[in-house]
């Protein structure tokens, strides 16, 4: 059965109820985990209420400020899981962002900015966020992130963003080599295309998402629920002999050729 009770969770990248982020705290609570929850911090305060108001019925005993672009922030974030928790178990990655004008149109015209600004906050953050968590996992641990087919194939539109989810790929294989001696696991989840904010920045994901429903071996694409169980199994002592892989939900459709 899986059991997460007695285990310290922390989900980054709760935007709203359509997040992958959202399905994957939704099945972590429901498996018994202790819940905290970051949210991306804005002059107006906007998201901490909106992230606050969505998350309460999950009863979050951490919920804190972290923009990964900040190091001071990322530090007193896990500062606070360390004066707080004691341990960390696991740790949820779902944080991807490029810039609008570079999810459509030539790759080639990627701007310098914008490829860092992907390649920082999509794929460093994980090595960042890692790296954080390590002294806490005292007795081992789960590190999921959240990535895509198009890391590995060329998808319309996603340009930029799949040269980061290349990036973030090869970090978990990397990641997991260097804290498996410290029983940490790391391991990536590549989901098929779901309407989420995140998404909706990439040119045509309608078209994707209607194309995956007709060719996938299933007829459709998944949930933010099935990605959480997926996530939920990875966290769990049942996948404890899993490390380093990319495990795709995405209704079989990354095994059909056209």
């Amino acid at each position: 059965m899986l059991d997460l009770t007695g285990k310290n969770a922390l989900v980054t990248g709760i935007a709203n109820n359509r997040s992958i982020a959202w399905g994957i705290a939704q099945q972590l609570h429901k498996a018994g985990a202790n819940l905290g929850i970051t949210y991306l911090p804005d002059d107006r305060g906007k998201m901490e209420k909106k992230v606050g108001e969505l998350v309460e019925p999950l009863n979050p005993s951490l919920f804190v400020p972290c923009n990964v672009q900040d190091d001071a922030q990322v530090k007193s974030t896990f500062e606070e899981v360390g004066n707080k928790w004691g341990k960390l178990d696991i740790l949820i990655h779902c944080l991807a962002f490029a810039n609008k004008d570079d999810l459509s149109g030539s790759f080639s015209d990627t701007s310098r900015s914008g490829f860092k600004t992907a390649l920082e906050i999509s794929t460093y953050s994980l090595v960042q966020l890692s790296g954080a968590a390590k002294p806490l996992m005292t007795e081992g641990g789960s590190i999921i992130t959240l990535t895509y087919l198009g890391g590995v194939r060329a998808v319309p539109n996603y340009n930029v963003m799949g040269v980061a989810k290349a990036g973030l790929e090869a970090s978990v294989r990397y990641l997991a080599a260097e804290l498996g001696p410290e029983n940490i696991r790391v391991n990536a989840i590549s989901a098929g295309p779901i309407r989420t904010l995140a998404s909706s920045a990439v040119g045509g994901i309608l078209d994707m998402i209607h194309h995956v429903e007709t060719v996938a071996p299933l007829r459709r694409t998944v949930t933010q629920q099935e990605v959480g169980n997926t996530a939920a199994f990875l966290s769990s002592d049942l996948a404890s002999g899993i490390t380093g892989q990319v495990l795709y939900v995405d209704a079989g459709y990354e095994i059909m050729g056209m």
